[in-house]
């Protein structure tokens, strides 16, 4: 599906016509009106425009082309794990992180059933799938696939498919004309994901206190024994803390790894750089992608 059905279009076309006039107040988001990333973008600048795009190829694309000032992007859930392919995307797209939000996520099932016991698929991105696994399997429901959460309500909401809900914030239902069957179906009550605002250019050096940053970077290591080891010891002498550590593969090659590391602090703070300059030295590569004031405090 690369398209948004009837009722998401119509409200997209919305959106975007106000965000039209005005791009450097716009922020990118995927997903339809009323998804999860739209409820985090009023909540991280309740002033900007929201411009809906279907894919995160497309709110990155608005940013680069200028339709757009920022993009929020979700990079990771506290259930699920980190979001398929975001680790490809965000280097790849040549912007600089330069903000982060966190959000608490409430699952809501809707449906043009009245009954809850009629219920036999549920449709959402999936990621939210995957954070109501434990529910729909207790209660027999068939998850589906789509590209957002409020796509599917709106999917939903056009179909003319008997047995078929949504999984979605609760905003959706009143958007698309839906009953809302059942509240906050998450596997967890500290489900929450986090957010990054992405821009063409990275904030300035020296403008965020340090002890008030985050800074991510990704970097390969060397194809040797304690390559990794050695490349982080950097870290631990100079009192640096690390908070995300992945490893992923790029490419056609398994010989080395390349990760993706979030630490608290600037580039700038001389404990940072000492531990940025051996960490460069027992790597391949590094590259950063945006040092920000942090969402909230990892301590």
């Amino acid at each position: 599906m690369e398209s948004y059905s009837q009722s998401a279009q119509a409200r997209v076309d919305e959106f975007a016509a106000r965000a039209g006039k005005n791009p450097a107040k716009t922020i990118a988001f995927q997903g339809a009106p009323g998804a999860n990333s739209h409820l985090a973008l009023t909540q991280y600048d309740p002033d900007a425009l929201p411009l809906p795009c279907f894919s995160f190829e497309d709110a990155i694309d608005a940013v680069k082309e200028g339709t757009a000032a920022k993009a929020l992007i979700p990079i990771e859930n506290s259930l699920h794990g980190r979001v398929a392919d975001i680790h490809f995307l965000l280097p790849e797209s040549g912007l600089s992180i330069v903000g982060e939000h966190f959000l608490r996520i409430h699952h809501c099932l809707m449906s043009k059933e009245a009954d809850l016991a009629k219920v036999t698929a549920v449709m959402s991105h999936t990621q939210a799938l995957g954070q109501i696994r434990h529910w729909t399997r207790a209660k027999g429901i068939q998850p589906i696939t789509y590209a957002d959460t409020a796509g599917a309500a709106a999917y939903v909401a056009d179909a003319d498919k008997p047995g078929l809900a949504a999984a979605a914030p609760s905003i959706a239902a009143e958007l698309y004309g839906l009953n809302l069957l059942a509240e906050n179906i998450e596997d967890a009550d500290n489900n929450t994901t986090r957010f990054v605002a992405l821009a063409q250019d990275a904030l300035p050096l020296g403008s965020l206190v340090s002890d008030d940053a985050m800074t991510t970077l990704i970097f390969e290591v060397r194809n040797v024994p304690a390559a990794l080891y050695k490349a982080l010891g950097g870290l631990a002498t100079n009192g640096i803390n690390m908070t995300k550590l992945e490893s992923y593969v790029d490419g056609n090659s398994f010989a080395a790894a390349q990760f993706y590391m979030d630490i608290m602090g600037s580039p700038g703070d001389p404990r940072v750089d000492r531990a940025l300059e051996e960490l460069a030295f027992h790597t391949k590569w590094v590259r950063l992608l945006g040092t920000y004031p942090k969402g909230h405090d990892r301590l």
